[in-house]
C-alpha cells in the first residue's frame, strides 16, 4: 500500500511538473487567451458591458495595450495587475490569436444621436479608427460596435487625463468635448454603439 502511495504522489508531482515545463514559454496564444475569458468571453467575444472584446482586434493594438498595462503606462484596476505575469512573446500570441477571431458586436441598442456621431466620427476620429472604428487592422483599437459602458469609460479616462493614448487623440477628443459638449460624447457613443 505505502508503495503505491509513493507511485501515486510520484505520478502528480511528475505530471506537473511536466506541465509546468510544457507551457513556460510555449503556452499557445489559444491557450493564453483561456485566461481572458473570464472577463472578455470566450475567443475574447465580451458578453459584459464593462469588459471589452477582444476578438478581432489588431494583433499589434493587443500586444501593446498590454505592455502599457504591464508597464503601468496605462492604468487599469485588474489588468495591471494580470500583463504581470506574461513576457512579450505572450502578448504576442495573445495578440494574434484574438486577431483571427471573428470581430465581436456586442449585443445593443443605440441612442437616437447616431447621424450626429458619424459626422463627428468622420472629422475627429476617422484618421486613426478608419471604416467606423472597425477596420481590423486598426492599430488604434475597435469603437464600432464595442460595448458603450466600456467605450464611454475610455474615452472619459482620456478626458481627465487617466489615460493617454497619445497627443493626436487626446487633442481631437478635447477638442470635440470643447466644440460639441458631452452631447458629442454621446452622439458619438451612440454611433458606436449603431455598428452592426
Amino acid at each position: 500500500m505505502k508503495h503505491v502511495k509513493t507511485l501515486g504522489t510520484a505520478l502528480i508531482f511528475g505530471s506537473l511538473a511536466f506541465s509546468g515545463a510544457s507551457l513556460a514559454g510555449g503556452a499557445s496564444g489559444e491557450a493564453l487567451s483561456y485566461t481572458c475569458a473570464g472577463c472578455h468571453g470566450t475567443n475574447g467575444a465580451s458578453t459584459g458591458p464593462a469588459s471589452p472584446s477582444l476578438a478581432g482586434m489588431s494583433a499589434v493594438y493587443l500586444a501593446d495595450s498590454m505592455r502599457a498595462f504591464k508597464s503601468g503606462e496605462r492604468e487599469s484596476t485588474i489588468m495591471m495587475r494580470i500583463a504581470k505575469g506574461y513576457d512579450d512573446d505572450d502578448f504576442d500570441k495573445m495578440g494574434a490569436f484574438f486577431e483571427k477571431q471573428t470581430m465581436h458586436i456586442a449585443d445593443q441598442s443605440a441612442g437616437g444621436m447616431a447621424g450626429k456621431g458619424e459626422k463627428l466620427h468622420e472629422k475627429y476620429c476617422d484618421k486613426c479608427h478608419a471604416e467606423s472604428g472597425m477596420d481590423p487592422e486598426d492599430e488604434a483599437g475597435q469603437l464600432g460596435g464595442q460595448w458603450t459602458a466600456y467605450t464611454e469609460y475610455q474615452l472619459q479616462d482620456v478626458m481627465d487625463g487617466t489615460r493617454d493614448p497619445g497627443k493626436k487623440m487626446t487633442k481631437a477628443l478635447k477638442k470635440m468635448h470643447k466644440k460639441e459638449g458631452d452631447a458629442g460624447i454621446q452622439a458619438l457613443l451612440d454611433y458606436y454603439a449603431s455598428k452592426k
